[in-house]
């Protein structure tokens, strides 16, 4: 019988049950697991973890295709996390779970809050990022909020207050909550790296800046989804936090008193 730590016989840190119930399942998702496959690697994933600890999932959902075409398995899954990205994720266990929860989530019902440690200063304490984002023109695996961007630019918009800011080794960064309001791809990170504020060890939107930094001894991305508040199937309204990681509270300690 296959068990979640059996699961192409990973060596990453498990991902912790925060909650369950006959209808959910919410984890803490570490840093470096895909939320689900994509066609290209072969790394695990958390589909393959909730199918092996909850049978009865399997195929809950849609189904996804590769850009070649190929189905992929999205089991229970009705939001996501890059998998540079550590935090609170919801998947639903039968069909009217998840119609309810990708429901709500289309319809912004859902409050997410994450935690990032970004190069430089935000000098405002608090605002709103309201950007649309397209497509790079340079880099087909990046989207953008700047100028030029290409393809459809989708409404994004996201909410910060800035926790606290400081310097280590002489480089300034800043402390952040990120409150999105929509859930466009890299919305955060893309909104960050357009205000030349880039997120901590993004080797995608901070490529410009890792080599030059000390990047607070970090070697993951500074990205934390801490909060999650919903309406579950049940009808009960619960908030799922799932705390900072060591790694990040370090980093914020050295510049953050």
């Amino acid at each position: 019988m296959e068990t979640e730590s059996d699961v192409k016989g990973n060596n990453l840190t498990e991902p912790v049950v925060l909650f369950e119930n006959d209808d959910v399942l919410v984890i803490n998702k570490p840093y470096g697991w895909i939320t689900h496959e994509d066609g290209v690697g072969d790394d695990p994933t958390v589909v393959e973890w909730f199918c092996a600890r909850v049978p009865e999932a399997k195929g809950v959902g849609e189904v996804g295709y590769s850009p070649q075409g190929a189905e992929l398995d999205r089991s229970g899954i009705v939001h996501r996390l890059d998998r540079e990205t550590s935090g609170v994720l919801i998947l639903a266990k039968h069909q009217e779970a998840y119609v309810h929860l990708k429901q709500a989530f289309k319809d912004r019902a859902v409050y997410k809050e994450y935690r990032a440690v970004v190069y430089g200063r935000m000098n405002d304490r608090w605002g709103t990022i309201n950007r649309p984002i397209g497509r790079s023109t340079k880099d087909f695996r990046k989207r953008s909020a700047e100028r030029g961007a290409k393809g459809e630019l989708r409404e994004a918009i996201t909410d910060f207050e800035r926790i606290g800011m400081g310097e280590y080794e002489d480089e300034a960064f800043s402390y952040v909550k990120l409150i999105p309001k929509t859930g466009r791809t890299h919305q955060l990170r893309v909104h960050l790296r357009a205000l030349d504020r880039p997120i901590v060890m993004d080797a995608l939107y901070a490529d410009y800046k890792i080599p030059k930094s000390n990047n607070l001894g970090l070697n993951r991305l500074a990205l934390h989804a801490h909060m999650l508040e919903l309406t579950l199937p049940s009808g009960e309204e619960e908030r799922f936090i799932a705390p900072v990681p060591k790694e990040i509270e370090e980093a914020v300690e050295k510049i953050v008193e």
